[in-house]
């Protein structure tokens, strides 16, 4: 059915104006003054934003880890995803040494179909770069529409490569179009310091922090970086937490170099000392890279706004406090890394960000969708709210408060990191392609309605603007 949005702001990356929305056949159709259409329902966004959906670009359905599996699987995660705004993720497919890349997008799409929500895409780990792994690369890419492949430098022993599968990785993504991205934290020393920590007795979920240093993260972003700039490459870096994560980043981006950051709303808003909590409830609050030092917060938040930082990933990557986080109840290493945020990523970015200053309406339009859809093969078709693109859509009410708590999220684990955190506006009405999930706060949805996307190429052309040059 046709729907015409009437009497909302729209807001995208570059404008903010007054205008109705025409959508039809799932698509954007028209934007102007008095649309009008006898066929089309008519939506009334009075006093809301209508935002383009949110573009998640690190999430973590029904992944096995540690001996246990994310909560989440591909419909709880994209529900929940929904509530807050999100109308496309790109969930992060492991592979196994000696099998092929497809045997493992095979094993996702089956986790994935007829399950999900909201639209869909994967990245790709490399974990070894044999000859044939080499070689599938461009097919991958070509016939399966899979653009991006990750390279962790960190968990030794279980998805750490090394830096030659590093390095030729970048240099088979030059080639093909693809995005390389890693999980920056020096591995070899990570293990070193975590079998001094427990062998001194240092069990509890702190030592997680202090066994992983931000020094780590910082060296080996660099590290990344040089290795990209020497291939000619382009090179995405998750999950930024720290000052010399960031300093890396931007001195790689003020030589001309293609390397882009992302950060999550948890390093933004919670600090290293949540792990200090008493009888183990530091364990809620274990992910890598870990939490830091508050000081932190400030140098997230001024790389973000001056675009050193480019884009705001959940890394959601749930597991329930009682019976899978409890796992390390005397040994930290076994506590299943990662917390529960796809659902309150939208929100905590506009609150924090916005309500507060810190990042102008436009800049969170950017942030939390219109530069993942650049960097990610998506644009124009998602990203954005402009005729031809698709009608992902978010009518959010920028005065709405509530308190963040796990007695009223969506996601299927048993609490929230940010728990009573109270934050300032909300999602009310969700669309994606032209149909409703969310309306008016309640799931509307059903499963398999979302689509797995085949993306397009890295764009140099799209991106050359954001990279600083000397």
């Amino acid at each position: 059915m046709k729907k015409i949005i009437k009497n909302g702001k729209i807001v995208t990356a570059a404008d903010t104006y007054q205008a109705d929305i025409l959508i039809e056949d799932g698509k954007i159709k028209a934007i102007g003054n008095d649309l009008s259409d006898v066929y089309a329902e008519v939506i009334d966004a009075t006093g809301q934003y209508v935002f383009p959906g949110g573009i998640d670009p690190h999430t973590h359905m029904d992944m096995p880890f540690g001996g246990t599996t994310t909560k989440d699987n591909f419909e709880t995660g994209t529900i929940a995803a929904a509530h807050g705004g999100t109308t496309t993720i790109i969930d992060f497919c492991l592979t196994e040494k000696g099998n092929t890349l497809k045997s493992a997008l095979d094993k996702w799409h089956e986790k994935s179909n007829e399950r999900s929500v909201i639209d869909y895409g994967f990245h790709l780990q490399i974990v070894e770069a044999s000859e044939n792994v080499l070689k599938e690369i461009p097919s991958v890419i070509e016939e399966e529409g899979v653009t991006s492949f990750k390279v962790f430098m960190a968990y030794k022993n279980v998805f750490q490569a090394d830096d030659e599968t590093l390095f030729q990785t970048l240099a088979t993504a030059r080639d093909n179009g693809g995005l390389v991205m890693v999980h920056a934290e020096n591995g070899d020393v990570i293990e070193h310091l975590t079998k001094e920590a427990l062998k001194q007795g240092n069990t509890d979920p702190i030592y997680h922090a202090l066994t992983r240093p931000p020094e780590l993260e910082g060296e080996a972003t660099g590290r990344a970086a040089k290795l990209t700039a020497l291939a000619d490459a382009q090179l995405y870096v998750v999950h930024v937490t720290c000052k010399e994560a960031v300093d890396q980043i931007a001195d790689a981006r003020s030589k001309g170099f293609r390397v882009f950051g992302e950060t999550c709303p948890q390093y933004l808003v919670l600090d290293q000392s949540y792990m200090e909590k008493e009888n183990f409830e530091g364990a809620k609050y274990v992910w890598s890279p870990p939490l830091r030092d508050k000081s932190n917060q400030d140098v997230l938040w001024n790389a973000l706004k001056s675009g050193q930082l480019q884009t705001i990933g959940s890394d959601h990557c749930s597991f329930d406090f009682i019976g899978q986080k409890d796992l390390g109840k005397d040994d930290f290493t076994k506590i299943p890394n990662g917390g529960p945020f796809v659902e309150d990523r939208f929100s905590v970015l506009f609150s924090e960000g916005v309500k507060k200053g810190r990042i102008s309406l436009n800049q969170f339009v950017d942030m939390i969708s219109t530069q993942a859809a650049k960097l990610f093969g998506l644009f124009p078709q998602k990203g954005t709210i402009a005729p031809g693109s698709d009608a992902d859509i978010v009518l959010f009410d920028p005065d709405a408060e509530r308190y963040i708590s796990a007695e009223t999220h969506h996601m299927a684990v048993d609490y929230n990191a940010l728990e009573g955190m109270k934050v300032t506006g909300e999602p009310v009405s969700v669309l994606s392609r032209g149909e409703y999930v969310i309306k008016d706060k309640q799931f509307v949805g059903k499963p398999g309605m979302g689509n797995f996307l085949k993306r397009s190429t890295f764009n140099k052309a799209i991106q050359k603007e954001s990279v600083v040059t000397k």
